[in-house]
C-alpha cells in the first residue's frame, strides 16, 4: 500500500510528521510512505535522524504551504502545488492509496471532496470520531466538515458511520442515536426531527432515537449523528474536559499522597492513553472515494504514527467498497 502523508501539515511539521512516519517505515515494511511537502525542509528532517532512509519512505515535492487561516476552497484552487493539494491529488491519480493530513482541516476535507469526488450517491462526505466509554466507544460523525445540514446528509452520515463501525471497529448492528437537546420526539429543530422519520424508516439503520450530548460517553449508542458545528463543539468540549479532569485528579493524588505517586502514577498514565487523541491516531473523511484520515493539528509523532496505522486499516477492509454497496 503507498500512503501519501502531508509532511507539512500541522503545528508541528514537519518535524513530528517525519518522525513519525520513520517510526510507521519500521513497522509497516509493506507500505511505501509518501512525505509531501518542501523537499529541503523534509530531508533536513530526515537528516536528524541516524541511520539511512528506510527503503520505503520517498520525498514528493510540495513548495506550498496551507496555513490554517487559509480559506479552504480558495486555498486548493489557489495553491495547487501546496502540500495537501498533492497529496489528494496523488490519490486520485492512483499514484497513493490513501492521504494523511493534521493541517487545516477545512483544506483537507475540500481538496479530498474536489480532487478525490464523492463516493457514488454520495452527498456531503463527514469527519467520524471514535470516543472511549467505559463500555467500549461512540463514533460522532459529522465532527467539522459540513455545517449547512440536510436531512439527506444525516441519513447518509448514519449509514456510512454504522459500516465503518462494523468493518473496522467491529461492532454487529451498530446503535445509532442522533444528537438532539432531548430525548422526546418533539423535541429539536425541523433538521433533526426529519433526520427521525428518515433514520426509523431506514431498514440499514438501527435507530436507538434521540441522544443528549451526556449519552455520547454512557454507552447508548455505538454511532452519534450531528452536523459538523455541533459535532465540533462537541469533539472540542471533551478533549478539553478530559485534559484538565485528568490534571485535577492528578493534582490531588500529589497533594494527598506526596510520597506514593509510584502507587498511582501507573494508573493515571493508563487512563490519559486511553482518552489521548494521539493514540487514534486520525478520523476518516468517510464519503470521498479514496482514503482519507485527518489527524488533529497539534499531532505529535505518535499520533501521525497512528494516522497511517489508520489508514491502513481502513484500505486493508474496504470500507469504500461497503458505503457505496449500502448507498
Amino acid at each position: 500500500m503507498r500512503i501519501a502523508v502531508d509532511a507539512m501539515g500541522g503545528d508541528n511539521a514537519p518535524r513530528e510528521v517525519v518522525a513519525g512516519a520513520l517510526l510507521a517505515a519500521a513497522e509497516f515494511a509493506d507500505t511505501e510512505l509518501m512525505l509531501v511537502g518542501d523537499e529541503k525542509a523534509v530531508q533536513l528532517e530526515l537528516e536528524q535522524h541516524a541511520g539511512d532512509v528506510p527503503s520505503n519512505i520517498a520525498v514528493e515535492h510540495a513548495p506550498q504551504v496551507m496555513e490554517m487561516g487559509d480559506a479552504p476552497v480558495e486555498a486548493v484552487r489557489g495553491k495547487r502545488r501546496s502540500s495537501v493539494t498533492v497529496s489528494a491529488r496523488l490519490v486520485a491519480k492512483g499514484e497513493a492509496e490513501a492521504m494523511v493530513s493534521a493541517g487545516n482541516t477545512g483544506a483537507t476535507v475540500a481538496a479530498a471532496t474536489v480532487l478525490l469526488k464523492p463516493l457514488g450517491g454520495i452527498k456531503r462526505s463527514g469527519i467520524a470520531v471514535t470516543f472511549p466509554t467505559h463500555i467500549g466507544s461512540t463514533t460522532v460523525i459529522d465532527v467539522g466538515a459540513n455545517i449547512h445540514c440536510r436531512p439527506i446528509h444525516l441519513l447518509q452520515y448514519s449509514v456510512m458511520a454504522s459500516i465503518y463501525c462494523e468493518q473496522i471497529l467491529d461492532i454487529d448492528t451498530p446503535r445509532v442515536g442522533l444528537v438532539n437537546i432531548g430525548a422526546e420526539s418533539k423535541k429539536g429543530n425541523e433538521l433533526v426531527r426529519e433526520t427521525r422519520r428518515l433514520l426509523e424508516e431506514h431498514p440499514r439503520i438501527n435507530f436507538v432515537g434521540y441522544i443528549e450530548g451526556y449519552d455520547i460517553h454512557n454507552g447508548v449508542c455505538d454511532v452519534a449523528v450531528c452536523e459538523g458545528f455541533v459535532g465540533n463543539v462537541i469533539l472540542k468540549i471533551a478533549e478539553g474536559m478530559s485534559t484538565s479532569l485528568l490534571a485535577d485528579v492528578e493534582a490531588a493524588f500529589r497533594s494527598a499522597y506526596p510520597d506514593r505517586d509510584s502507587e498511582y502514577i501507573e494508573v493515571l498514565d493508563r487512563i490519559r492513553r486511553r482518552n489521548d487523541s494521539a493514540e487514534y491516531g486520525g478520523a476518516p473523511l468517510l464519503g470521498v472515494d479514496g482514503i482519507c484520515i485527518i489527524g488533529h493539528g497539534s499531532s505529535n509523532a505518535r499520533a501521525v504514527y497512528n494516522a497511517i496505522r489508520v489508514a491502513r486499516g481502513f484500505g486493508g477492509q474496504h470500507v469504500n467498497k461497503h458505503i457505496a454497496e449500502a448507498i
